[in-house]
């Protein structure tokens, strides 16, 4: 299951997801085979009649017909996972929060197929699990994050006024006089890929949902075929960088999504890219880092400062020898 939010309990893997609108009246079966295409009917009804898999906490037919906001949960003990890079660094910790240096491909949250492999994993022994995530990043950006030690103290942290800057490596001579990354967001519905986002400097006609996004890039260096960089946050956007500089004509170098081929994404999620494949993308990750984080301590109200440094692959002249 993709789209759902993940049980909590370190000792039992539970996924579970909502019954939306759009899926009331269809059979627990259905559901299943159309929404997780990874399994057919044939494969989903022995996890239901085995208990498995229930609806609202109460074991059920295949065929059981479904009402809006039901709550499905999969426990499927368990499973295998993609591996993870592990390597993640406290760099402040006191009472109250935690600002952690993520590594390139760790998950922050459970989700997918991923479980144990994920920084929430990780830090629950010591911590538990009533930390939050202040500010999230994708499982393949690396960087700065903040972590809070409870809800509380996540709730006196304003997103809004956490400075953001991070380093991205793209294709191409970004010029020097950067482009305008001032302008909006959508989805669309001709896209392959539900979760891509487009960038336009004006909303378009037909995305009246478009949200505004606005990003000021500098370049930090360049050798006429990639170039290092900077970028910092003036919203924060789901995907905004990455689809901006997509937009712009400097696709993030190793980006399956947004760089040079979003068929990559397709062909990563079914486990099919090839060799050549992963030559084209040249890294194995997005190159995209959080470098610096600005915010006021939640208890204290001292302004915090931190950086990571941009990690070494990222420069110009050492993807241009790996090219």
């Amino acid at each position: 299951m993709n789209s759902e939010t993940q049980g909590f309990d370190p000792g039992e893997r539970i996924v579970r997801c909502n019954v939306a609108w759009d899926s009331a009246g269809t059979t627990l079966l259905d559901y299943l085979a159309t929404r997780f295409t990874y399994r057919t009917q044939n494969e989903w009804r022995p996890l239901i009649e085995d208990g498995t898999i229930t609806v609202n906490s109460q074991n059920v037919a295949p065929e059981k017909v479904l009402a809006l906001h039901d709550l499905i949960e999969y426990r499927p003990g368990e499973l295998p996972e993609p591996p993870a890079n592990f390597d993640y660094q406290i760099v402040f910790e006191d009472d109250s929060i935690l600002v952690i240096d993520k590594p390139g491909n760790l998950c922050v949250h459970p989700a997918g197929p991923f479980f144990k492999n994920t920084l929430w994993y990780l830090l629950i022994p010591k911590y538990g699990k009533n930390i939050h995530f202040v500010n999230r990043l994708d499982r393949e950006t690396s960087g700065l994050m903040i972590v809070a030690k409870n809800a509380q103290i996540a709730a006196a942290i304003d997103p809004e006024r956490i400075e953001k800057i991070y380093a991205a490596a793209v294709y191409g001579d970004f010029p020097s006089e950067a482009p305008s990354g001032v302008g909006f967001l959508y989805t669309s519905s001709t896209s392959l890929i539900r979760k891509m986002r487009f960038f336009a400097h004006k909303k378009p006609l037909t995305a009246p949902k478009a949200e505004s996004a606005a990003t000021n890039f500098s370049l930090l260096e360049s050798n006429g075929k990639f170039s290092l960089v900077k970028a910092q946050l003036g919203t924060g956007r789901m995907h905004q960088i990455r689809a901006t500089l997509r937009a712009l004509g400097y696709p993030v170098v190793g980006d399956k999504l947004y760089g040079v081929d979003s068929n990559f994404y397709l062909k990563q999620k079914h486990d099919e890219l090839t060799t050549d494949d992963r030559k084209k993308l040249i890294l194995d990750r997005q190159a995209l880092h959080a470098m610096e984080l600005t915010f006021r301590h939640p208890i204290s109200g001292e302004n915090l400062f931190f950086r990571s440094e941009i990690p070494p692959e990222f420069f110009p002249d050492r993807l241009l020898a790996k090219a």
